[in-house]
């Protein structure tokens, strides 16, 4: 949609919404992209695809209501909508709409040399099956995307913003008899290498083949950024949040200004780190910013939106974000970021762990969690030595982060995190 008819659009809709409620705000949602896959080693036709949505909040007298449509035709019926679902919700407190504020600066997250072009993508699947032809693993598919979108949001307060991002990513999936090897690559910006991607995934499946039982015991491990993310992205985000704190369902309920982690360790929610979710402004049009959650393991802050903050009688921590433009803001974390002190982490023995099977089943709110380990190797003066067959890992997430001997000098995007390896002191593995 051309700048001056979103323009035009968005007026329209704050416009004839000042006639049914207090406040209203306005979210459109552009994106386009191109992929294509792998079906082992064949490369079909890439493809394009095209989205739009326009996400729609009222508030009249502390009741909100939300609606969607995906077409811009149909904004009457979307705003009529949430009207009517702001008219069957209770009451709450409520502060009202952002009002425009100066904004952080951040580095660009939007690529000019992204361009949506199916040789690209195509070429991308074929680089990754080279780097797969490194190791003695055969491939069982892949992709490659790469698109461009566009966000606006704007509200009857003033505030009317624009952000642009792009995004590029490739995975693939090999195998060597009964082991399996994956790996991806992602990153708003032209920075992926897509043979390193293919040569790792099939490095795994090729090594894990003659892997060897491991007896029942305490380990020293080391987390790969993928399976730190796993973890903390089931258990530390949501008990982070602000909603589940005072609802009483976080470990981390009425602990600030305690050391809950390791000493050496301090988290944080970066918006300005570059990486896909980096931005100036969260999805209600909150100035966003650096929050640290940690520092030196004491917890120091909550994550809110505005409607929890209003709730609680706290501040918005610029923390809303919006998986499209259908349904609520939520609260969530724009770039998760740990920090300490930098070191090797697979100098010494320890058991590397690529990858986690079951992480989604850990308990939000206790932490708890029991994962069977995917990839793990043993490591040593920073090499793979012999894999391991198979093994479980379960423990708390809390207790994990308090165990963390050392952080990596490396980081990696995993998502919206960005995270180093890191090394745990004596860790109970189940073995044989």
């Amino acid at each position: 949609m051309r700048w001056w008819v979103a323009m035009d659009l968005i007026e329209e809709i704050l416009r004839a919404g000042e006639k049914q409620a207090d406040e209203v705000e306005v979210y459109i949602s552009e994106a386009e992209s191109v992929s294509a896959d792998l079906k082992r080693t064949h490369v079909e036709t890439a493809s394009g695809s095209k989205g739009f949505g326009i996400g729609i909040r009222v508030i009249a007298g502390g009741r909100i209501g939300v609606s969607s449509t995906g077409s811009p035709r149909d904004w009457r019926a979307c705003l009529d909508a949430a009207c009517a679902s702001a008219r069957l919700a209770h009451p709450q407190e409520w502060g009202g709409l952002p009002s425009p504020a100066a904004l952080p600066p951040v580095p660009p997250i939007r690529d000019p040399r992204v361009a949506l072009d199916p040789a690209w993508a195509r070429n991308v699947l074929e680089e990754m099956l080279e780097g797969a032809g490194e190791h003695d693993a055969a491939v069982t598919g892949g992709s490659a995307s790469a698109s461009q979108s566009r966000i606006r949001i704007a509200n009857t307060s003033g505030v009317l913003y624009e952000q642009e991002r792009t995004s590029v990513g490739c995975s693939i999936e090999c195998i060597n008899e009964r082991s399996t090897g994956y790996e991806f690559d992602a990153s708003p910006y032209l920075e992926i290498d897509p043979r390193r991607t293919g040569e790792r995934a099939a490095f795994f499946a090729e090594h894990g083949a003659v892997g060897e039982e491991i007896e029942s015991g305490n380990y020293d491990l080391v987390l790969s950024p993928v399976a730190l993310t796993q973890l903390l992205s089931h258990v530390l985000e949501p008990a982070l949040s602000g909603r589940n704190v005072h609802a009483g369902r976080s470990w981390l309920a009425g602990k600030l200004g305690e050391e809950c982690i390791g000493e050496n360790l301090s988290i944080m929610d970066d918006p300005s780190r570059k990486a896909p979710g980096s931005t100036r402004f969260d999805a209600e049009g909150v100035p966003a910013r650096r929050i640290t959650f940690f520092d030196g393991g004491v917890l120091e802050a909550y994550a809110y939106d505005l409607r929890t903050a209003y709730r609680y009688g706290q501040e918005s921590s610029g923390s809303a974000v919006r998986g499209g433009p259908g349904g609520a803001p939520s609260i969530g974390i724009h770039t998760l970021v740990i920090d300490g002190r930098r070191d090797t982490v697979d100098d010494d023995p320890a058991v590397y762990v690529h990858d986690l099977i079951g992480a989604h089943t850990a308990n939000p709110i206790t932490g708890d969690f029991s994962v069977e380990l995917s990839n793990a190797s043993w490591v040593a003066d920073g090499e793979f030595e012999t894999p391991v067959r198979s093994a479980m890992f379960a423990g708390n997430v809390f207790d994990l982060l308090s165990s963390v001997a050392a952080i990596d000098r490396d980081e990696r995007i995993v998502g919206t995190a960005v995270l180093p390896r890191v090394r745990l002191n004596s860790q109970h593995i189940i073995g044989k």
